[in-house]
């Protein structure tokens, strides 16, 4: 009995562990939850188990760690001056715990009309959160919200910052895609330390791009996918070597994050045509003719991430047009248009297919090559919603323009 009461204890904290959500798109980056009982209906008010209001403006995702709540938000100090802070909720109740400035922005920046001062998401490992705020600051700050460290990155993005950060053990890998230079850099967990920068061997016509580099296991070993502008590379992450490269020649501003499914690699090209490709990441070198398994040029996103679940892709272009192909393969089993225009990234959990467009309208769709739509469900005149979906137990955390919902009752 003692020993049936400790594996219980044991798989109750991997579960636990499994249900957090500690940075975009989730435990493993590409939407995919474990949770059952998700909601499948709800509106602005039935359904909700709390709306907080967000103070500022942030497209950066929501992540979760024991019973809180992290976002970033921008809001205006004084004239010319942004505030870059954390805030903190409690997840049962939405009640705000705190809010602190991180960084103080000083100066105009062009910011593009779909972008905000905060839109990477934050990432927490451990008794840790990591923000990054592009150029004006990346910082470690503890569960409370105080400082660890803070740095700053030298590149100047064009439209505002957006990619999030990613993290292979104790290195935190950051994409740093401007319009004057364009590189990737690994910084030491502990101190925000550089312990690499590998510049990206590309000659780009626009250099800036917006993705947030992806972790996983192939070929025998860590790497760490990195798309810019003009190709996507493969790193060591603990090293900063390239493992390997694919080119797509004048691609630029790519913000879709990598997704890894089914043996395959995919990454969407960016401006101004898009185009998604399969890749085997067991190559090495320049893998451009030899390790694309399938492309897309039809339907491929300009910023919402694709998600794999099992064999199949399923993916929304920004106007709308959703698709599911098999992901070995390419071959298209479904496409419907959804309706609205489509940022943020779909999310599965339990054989279901989460999407949701601009106009915080949410699209329910079953898993699997035949298309069946289960539900719609309109957040409420909230203004645009761009940042992608968050889990929390058995219920969405979903963030609008101006607050932060928890759909289903818990």
């Amino acid at each position: 009995m003692r020993l049936i009461s400790a594996v219980s204890v044991v798989l109750a904290g991997a579960l636990a562990a499994q249900a957090e959500w500690p940075q975009f798109r989730g435990p493993d980056g590409g939407g995919q939850s474990s949770a059952s009982g998700l909601p499948i209906h709800w509106n602005g008010s039935e359904n909700v188990a709390w709306k907080t209001a967000i103070e500022g403006l942030g497209w950066s995702s929501p992540v979760v760690h024991q019973n809180r709540i992290y976002v970033t938000t921008a809001k205006q100090a004084v004239e010319g001056e942004e505030s870059l802070c954390l805030v903190c909720l409690d997840s049962r109740t939405g009640a705000e715990l705190w809010s602190k400035e991180i960084f103080r922005q000083s100066g105009a920046v062009a910011m593009h009309k779909k972008n905000s001062h905060a839109s990477p998401t934050p990432l927490i490992d451990g008794g840790n959160v990591f923000l990054h705020f592009g150029p004006h600051g990346t910082a470690c700050v503890t569960l409370d919200g105080d400082v660890v460290w803070k740095r700053t990155l030298d590149y100047k993005p064009v439209h505002g910052n957006g990619g999030s950060p990613a993290l292979a053990g104790e290195v935190l890998v950051i994409c740093c895609d401007g319009g004057d230079v364009q590189y990737v850099v690994g910084l030491d967990t502990k101190t925000g330390d550089t312990r690499w920068k590998t510049d990206r061997q590309t000659t780009p016509k626009k250099g800036f791009s917006f993705s947030t580099p992806l972790v996983l296991e192939a070929a025998g070993g860590q790497q760490v996918v990195c798309p810019g502008s003009d190709a996507v590379f493969s790193y060591d992450p603990q090293t900063g070597r390239e493992i390997w490269r694919m080119d797509y020649p004048n691609g630029y501003s790519v913000t879709p994050r990598p997704v890894f499914g089914a043996g395959l690699v995919f990454v969407a090209s960016g401006y101004d045509k898009p185009v998604l490709y399969a890749i085997d990441p067991e190559g090495s070198g320049n893998v451009t003719e030899t390790h694309v398994r399938w492309r897309m040029e039809r339907g491929a996103p300009l910023t919402p991430s694709v998600l794999v679940v099992g064999d199949e892709l399923y993916c929304v272009a920004d106007n709308g047009v959703a698709c599911c192909v098999n992901a070995r393969t390419g071959t298209e089993h479904w496409r419907e248009r959804l309706g609205g225009n489509f940022s943020a990234s779909p999310l599965h959990a339990a054989g279901l297919v989460y999407f949701q467009n601009e106009a915080g309208e949410a699209i329910v769709v079953k898993a699997g090559p035949t298309f069946e739509e289960v539900a719609r469900n309109q957040l409420g005149d909230e203004g645009r919603t761009f940042a992608s979906y968050a889990v929390d137990g058995a219920s969405l955390l979903i963030r609008s323009e101006t607050a932060v919902y928890r759909i289903g009752k818990e």
